[in-house]
């Protein structure tokens, strides 16, 4: 497809979104794969438009995306007929996204149970998410009335999360608070950073385990539950998470991702309203680093 431009300093994402039936998002995504040219050069959705300036779009049909149930080892801590606490294992992410549709926590659980539909075909039962390379557990909802109540539970701060991890560097001080918000990183969409600019509250509180010679063991609670937010407050004042490689600042030991664990998980059962709580032992990934530090 193309087009002539026939006015003059309007960006190109608006411009199009006026022209044709598209979404502004699918506008972005066309500019960001270089479907969309000026002038047969690349441009940025922000680019304002020239008169007589031509338009060239490589038109990408939308991708059918089929979320498969899938047998898969799954590492149970309890269940129920409302709810699944489900001990993640390294490595594995917890719902599809763009490009990656399979072998997902969310294919495993889908062959294992019917789940919640609040969160649509990509993220079905899933009330909260940890990283891929972050391990521990996760409640997952069986039915909407469950999830319902498990997500008010994480929305008004009532649930209990303890996390453990091991740090580079000594911290001295025994306890203290992150209080800093948390939005996109300015310079790398992917990332996230402390940050005043479309930032949200992120709090989050730490206790000191064990002291090494360059690391420290810690354990976490979050009040709040930002994208990355652990990753991103140890890291802003100065003692990022082992193996951490997008946030560690530091070598990285193995492949096996971040030394960050989700150790407890409460809240109150949605059905018998009894307070529950669980726990779950560091996983060998862990353990093999952290030995290293301990010796």
């Amino acid at each position: 497809m193309e087009l002539v431009v026939k006015e003059d300093s309007i960006r190109i994402d608006q411009y199009l979104v006026s022209k044709l039936n598209y979404s502004r998002s699918k506008i972005e995504k066309l500019i960001k794969n270089d479907k969309i040219l000026v002038n047969d050069k690349k441009i940025k959705k922000s680019y304002l438009l020239k008169e007589n300036d031509v338009i060239k779009i490589d038109e990408i049909k939308d991708e059918v995306i089929d979320i498969t149930p899938e047998e898969m080892d799954l590492d149970i801590v309890y269940e129920d007929d409302d709810l699944i606490v489900v001990n993640k294992a390294n490595g594995v992410v917890v719902h599809p996204a763009v490009g990656n549709y399979h072998h997902t926590l969310v294919n495993g659980l889908m062959y294992h149970s019917k789940l919640s539909s609040i969160n649509g075909e990509f993220r079905p039962g899933i009330v909260h998410r940890i990283d891929a390379y972050t391990t521990g557990l996760l409640v997952v909802a069986k039915n909407d009335k469950a999830h319902i109540s498990l997500a008010k539970q994480l929305e008004e701060k009532t649930t209990h999360r303890k996390y453990v991890a091991l740090v580079w560097g000594i911290i001295n001080t025994d306890t203290g608070t992150i209080d800093a918000p948390i939005g996109r990183d300015k310079n790398d969409r992917k990332k996230m950073a402390v940050t005043d600019v479309n930032a949200k509250e992120a709090i989050t509180h730490f206790k000191v385990l064990e002291r090494y010679k360059d690391t420290t063991l810690i354990e976490l609670e979050l009040e709040t539950g930002r994208t990355h937010q652990i990753r991103v407050h140890m890291n802003y004042i100065g003692y990022p998470i082992v193996n951490d490689p997008v946030y560690g600042r530091r070598k990285i030991i193995d492949n096996t991702g971040q030394c960050l664990h989700a150790k407890e998980l409460g809240f109150i059962h949605p059905s018998t309203n009894e307070y529950m709580c669980f726990t779950s032992e560091l996983p060998e990934c862990f353990l093999n680093i952290l030995n290293k530090f301990k010796n």
